[in-house]
């Protein structure tokens, strides 16, 4: 099988999993990180460590990050707990329709509960403007919520030229970064975003572990979500799981020290899995190519039913869209939110490239979708008429 599905998750890097290993170790590792003996404060120095490993990714200090399950969890952690801290009376919240599901749903719970919602439509390039942000921004709004990278297109958002305008008008940012992190150079050093969530599987670390950048200066408040011990600075209670903590900041360590030739790389291999696919007739390309992150391709396929495609593409690891959404098996709202019709948003596919995806791989997927796209639309006696 050829895989293409970096954006849903990324194979284990050898080095993280070399990392993980001696905390899975019971002669070594099996210290919980909150316990005050000679086990214990081993396993907590190896959580300080991957925190600065985080943070040193994303131009950071290491006590803004705080440890989460996944992306999903510091996203609902940001939204909801930046909302009850402010408290739901009045308050109001600015979104896009093509975040990812754990942004969408909830902000739809906050809005069931009495927050106020706007929904931002994305432009015909798939990205949300910044004059788009302003113009929805009111004296109420506590926080805006945009991903810097669209899941499903590519798209990256102007998030750099929008978080100072938040910054002068004392509205919080939340950027879910997932398909950001080790793809695009981040500096919350010098980009004024107040949280900012991250997911280790996304960049070759474990599943199951993620976290959430919290602003100190000036101070992001968030009320917690899961509560106990006090763990997190108060935002997160749990024991924490010091093998997984160690190979998420083995792999950011690696991202870093990766991303000026792994960006390049993933670029390539993209535009040549475009440039294969784009002399079949009604092929669209969703996105804006001059506004892309390196790594995700998605095409919509004119002429195909999107079941059957994926079911000839079985040798292929490929998505129709967001892993997350997948349950539905309805069209992907992204893409009907830029304009598709329910019949070329269900005909998509999207490619999404990795540190170990090869050249041959690409040029073997592109001539297996090739062939499949042909013969189904042979089969179409709408095809051609």
């Amino acid at each position: 099988m050829i895989y293409l599905d970096h954006a849903a998750t990324t194979p284990l890097d050898p080095q993280v999993r070399e990392a993980m290993l001696p905390w899975l170790d019971d002669a070594v590792g099996y210290g919980n990180p909150a316990s005050d003996h000679a086990l214990g404060r081993r396993a907590w120095a190896a959580v300080e460590h991957a925190r600065a490993q985080v943070a040193a990714l994303v131009g950071a200090m290491p006590a803004e990050i705080i440890w989460t399950s996944g992306a999903t969890e510091s996203n609902n952690l940001a939204i909801k707990g930046a909302l009850e801290f402010r408290g739901h009376a009045g308050a109001h919240l600015v979104t896009s329709r093509i975040e990812h599901k754990s942004v969408v749903d909830t902000c739809r719970h906050l809005e069931a509960r009495g927050v106020r919602v706007t929904w931002l439509v994305p432009e015909a390039n798939g990205t949300i403007g910044v004059e788009q942000v302003l113009a929805a921004v009111r004296p109420e709004t506590v926080l805006v919520s945009l991903m810097w990278v669209n899941n499903e297109t590519g798209a990256i958002n102007p998030i750099h030229e929008l978080a100072p305008h938040l910054r002068e008008r004392g509205v919080l940012l939340h950027v879910d970064a997932v398909q950001a992190a080790g793809k695009l150079p981040i500096d919350l050093d010098t980009t004024p975003i107040d949280l900012l969530s991250l997911s280790a599987h996304k960049l070759h670390g474990p599943k199951g572990i993620g976290a959430l950048f919290v602003r100190k200066r000036p101070r992001a408040r968030l009320a917690p979500q899961i509560h106990g011990g006090g763990h997190e600075q108060g935002m997160r209670s749990g024991t924490l799981a010091t093998h997984q903590i160690v190979g998420m900041g083995c792999a950011c360590a690696l991202a870093a020290q990766r991303l000026a030739t792994d960006a390049p790389h993933l670029a390539a291999l993209r535009e040549q899995l475009w440039q294969r696919l784009r002399v079949l007739p009604g092929v669209y390309r969703n996105g804006d190519p001059a506004h892309s992150a390196p790594h995700i391709l998605n095409l919509s396929f004119e002429g195909v039913e999107g079941e059957s495609l994926r079911a000839r593409l079985g040798d292929l690891a490929i998505s129709s869209g967001s892993a997350c959404s997948s349950a539905t098996r309805e069209p992907s709202y992204v893409l009907r939110a830029l304009g598709r019709d329910d019949e070329l948003a269900g005909a998509s596919l999207r490619f999404s490239v990795g540190r170990t995806t090869t050249s041959e791989d690409i040029d073997r997927a592109a001539a297996r979708v090739l062939a499949e796209v042909g013969a189904l639309r042979a089969l179409s006696p709408r095809w051609g008429t």
